[in-house]
């Protein structure tokens, strides 16, 4: 049986990681903004709970994947760098922009050919289509798992994947309600800002990542460094003990 009790760590990542995914202009956003003004707050959220139950499933697959890639620490270590390198990216991207993207031809692709009419599969169809969510959570669930954020027990896994589940409801129900309580779509001009702010905040979750390298590193080397005793006489652990004189 599943005790998500135990892992309150590995939820409120999952909780925040969840959210500030979610903030970045694509798709999904664009759609809620769209017909949220136009038909209300219930279409626009079951918009996004659609998008919630897909991005859950690729959160759930990438856990699944990466279960058994973190038992060597050089595999941990290399993880580690690449997830800041991709968060820095991100960030800078999303800090840069000059325009809002409103369409992703794998996700018109996927449109075409499933059709989706009710508002809950329009935000399943739409992540679905969309590969880079999934590489996204990849880098992700690495990320967690290279920093201990969640230890690979499935009690862990879980409770992270159901903080993913409410950090996305809860930033496209508010997106829902503001839209819907203003009843007009928002301006070119208020998406970029929103884009910005996103990478802004990766960019600020990148550079933490990249502080906490830099500190184990400096535990590591501070630990190789440290003085032994060795009968009676001080030495260092990077250092060999002299061996017996060569007659």
């Amino acid at each position: 049986m599943i005790d998500l009790s135990h892992s309150p760590v590995a939820f409120v990542t999952g909780l925040i990681s969840g959210f500030m995914v979610s903030i970045p202009v694509g798709p999904i956003n664009v759609a809620i903004i769209n017909e949220g003004a136009r038909r209300g707050f219930k279409w626009a959220a079951l918009i996004g709970l659609g998008s919630v139950v897909m991005e859950t499933i690729y959160c759930a697959f990438a856990f699944a994947g990466f279960s058994a890639f973190f038992d060597t620490p050089m595999i941990k270590a290399a993880m580690e760098l690449v997830s800041f390198i991709f968060m820095l990216y991100l960030g800078f991207k999303y800090l840069l922009a000059k325009s809002v993207p409103e369409h992703v031809a794998s996700v018109d692709r996927i449109e075409q050919r499933l059709h989706p009419h009710s508002a809950f599969m329009i935000g399943f169809v739409r992540v679905l289509g969309n590969p880079s969510v999934l590489l996204l959570w990849m880098t992700l669930v690495a990320t967690f798992l290279a920093h201990n954020w969640v230890d690979r027990t499935l009690d862990d896994k879980a409770a992270c994947v159901l903080g993913v589940a409410a950090g996305a409801a809860a930033w496209f129900f508010a997106l829902s309600y503001a839209v819907a309580w203003g009843g007009r779509r928002w301006s070119p001009k208020a998406l970029l800002y929103m884009e910005r702010v996103s990478g802004a905040f990766l960019l600020i979750a990148a550079l933490w990542m990249g502080a906490s390298i830099v500190k184990h590193l400096h535990k590591r080397e501070i630990h190789i460094n440290m003085p032994l005793h060795l009968n009676g006489k001080k030495i260092l652990t990077n250092s060999v003990p002299p061996g017996p004189p060569v007659p």
